[in-house]
């Protein structure tokens, strides 16, 4: 519920900073322009963002017949979560990581990679494949494409301040230095709230994957392995396409430090720690 409440703030927070430099640079018009020109950039990478992915990571769809286990493993998760089967996909890459696609859960699709599979116990993967289904339940590519249509419009905003400059409450051209603050600041601004609740939702996504496999644990361990897998065995296409890695169960790309403010996953860490809460509460399958 928390993580819930969060995201609606933060959601809440990112929209207010559209508006307040939208009425701030070009008013009414302005802001409704810059929406419009981020929605339209966003539709395309929403209704289609299964298909490009799965595209980037070479990812081959299997079946009962071509990978029995595995497929049989997402069959029983989705059941126990409500949800419709998804497609299932396997990607040929040695570094342990996994994601969920799809517009909603009645076009959804989970893929993982082949060393994920090498390095987890049974329980483990059921953590994992149960984590991305609890993306699909939430909704989550939903909530990203509009926080990321919102964030681009703040930069858009943010360029027309920088080559045009804004305008006061009477419509008088505003103070050029104003004008540069908000194009340095405000895109900064906007992606720290996106980050924001990317993290969120990785938190919600953790705790709805453990109460579908019924088994924190599990997952703590998977999140575990995979964190030290993943520093010493590259994930190829998601250094291809980084663009892609906030998908991923744990981002291959991210750091730590300052780093970690823009980092779209939460700590490692901080992730085991709730997980093993909720495991010390009683969650057991």
């Amino acid at each position: 519920m928390f993580n819930l409440m969060k995201t609606a703030i933060l959601m809440a927070a990112i929209t207010a900073l559209f508006m307040a430099i939208g009425a701030m640079i070009g008013g009414r018009t302005g802001m409704m322009l810059a929406l419009l020109v981020a929605l339209g950039m966003n539709f395309f990478s929403y209704w289609f963002s299964d298909t490009m992915v799965l595209k980037m990571y070479n990812a081959r769809e299997v079946d009962e017949t071509s990978a029995p286990q595995f497929y049989g493993m997402v069959r029983e998760l989705s059941a126990r979560a409500e949800l419709p089967m998804p497609r299932v996909y396997l990607i040929d890459e040695d570094a342990p990581n996994a994601f969920a696609t799809g517009r909603n859960p009645e076009h959804a699709a989970v893929a993982a990679t082949t060393g994920i599979l090498r390095v987890l116990s049974a329980a483990e993967l059921r953590g994992v494949m149960a984590h991305e289904l609890a993306h699909v339940k939430h909704r989550d590519i939903l909530i990203s494409t509009v926080s990321a249509t919102m964030a681009g419009a703040i930069s858009m905003l943010a360029n027309f301040a920088m080559f045009f400059g804004g305008r006061d409450s009477e419509g008088r051209p505003a103070n050029p230095l104003v004008g540069l603050l908000v194009a340095i600041l405000a895109p900064i601004a906007a992606s720290l709230i996106q980050m924001a609740i990317s993290r969120a939702r990785e938190f919600e996504a953790d705790r709805g994957g453990a109460e579908i496999s019924g088994d924190p644990q599990a997952l703590a361990s998977a999140l575990h392995k995979i964190h030290r897998y993943a520093q010493g065995i590259p994930l190829e296409a998601a250094e291809r396409h980084p663009e892609t890695a906030q998908m991923m169960i744990m981002n291959p790309l991210s750091g730590g430090g300052i780093k970690g403010l823009f980092s779209t996953h939460p700590s490692t860490e901080e992730r085991i720690e709730r997980l093993m809460a909720m495991a010390a509460g009683g969650l057991r399958r």
